[in-house]
């Protein structure tokens, strides 16, 4: 019975993962596209999710996230209460590289942008707090697997150079520069990232916004 029960929770929470790549509604159909799962599985899935606030059917017939996961997701910022420090740090970021400022956490094999300022520029990588993309790809992926220890020579490099760089790495026309955001103790919380069009990202472009991560990481670890 505890295997059956952990198996419901771990499908219930890839119904609400099927969500993740930005689709604001999705169909039973597209459900079941994207987690496998039979529809008869995933409505009776979905009536406890409603139940509590976590997915809602739209008048159309179609499914949305509900206001139960931003309660949370607050609590959780709450919890750390970095973002009265965050934000400030962030803005000065995008001011003054032009970039999309982002803070990143880890969670399994993703990645997840807590918080973020995007960039003011017409043409430019535009990012929504809460999305979650792949850990294994992108400068920000590469600090937090770095300061997880991972055992690769790449890797090893991160945490030497403190900090990483991707050219195109998840996307063709994107590039980013990410550095380790530690605490008064050394403990990682999280990786500060810029990052835009590849074509913008020439390489004093990527030094100077190593800088500027570098700088303000050494100014937020004596306050967060």
């Amino acid at each position: 019975m505890a295997d059956d029960r952990v198996a419901a929770v771990e499908r219930a929470l890839t119904i609400l993962e099927a969500f993740a790549e930005g689709a604001g509604e999705l169909s039973l159909a597209e459900l079941a596209a994207r987690t496998g799962f039979y529809k008869s599985t995933i409505l009776r899935l979905i009536a406890s999710l409603e139940r509590f606030g976590y997915i809602l059917r739209t008048p159309a017939g179609r499914y949305r996230l509900g206001p139960s996961l931003a309660r949370l997701g607050v609590l959780y910022r709450d919890e750390r209460n970095l973002e009265p420090i965050l934000r400030p740090a962030l803005r000065r970021l995008r001011d003054d590289s032009g970039e999309t400022a982002s803070l990143y956490v880890g969670s399994g094999l993703t990645r997840t942008c807590l918080y973020r300022e995007n960039s003011v520029r017409e043409l430019r990588h535009h990012l929504e707090e809460g999305a979650r993309l792949p850990l294994a790809l992108g400068a920000a992926g590469k600090v937090l697997r770095a300061y997880a220890d991972e055992a690769d020579e790449t890797l090893r490099r991160v945490r030497r150079d403190g900090y990483a760089l991707s050219l195109g790495e998840r996307d063709p026309n994107i590039a980013a520069v990410a550095v380790p955001l530690l605490d008064g103790t050394g403990r990682l919380l999280g990786a500060l990232c810029l990052s835009g069009l590849a074509a913008q990202f020439t390489l004093g472009h990527q030094r100077r916004c190593r800088d500027l991560l570098l700088e303000a990481a050494a100014v937020l670890q004596n306050t967060v």
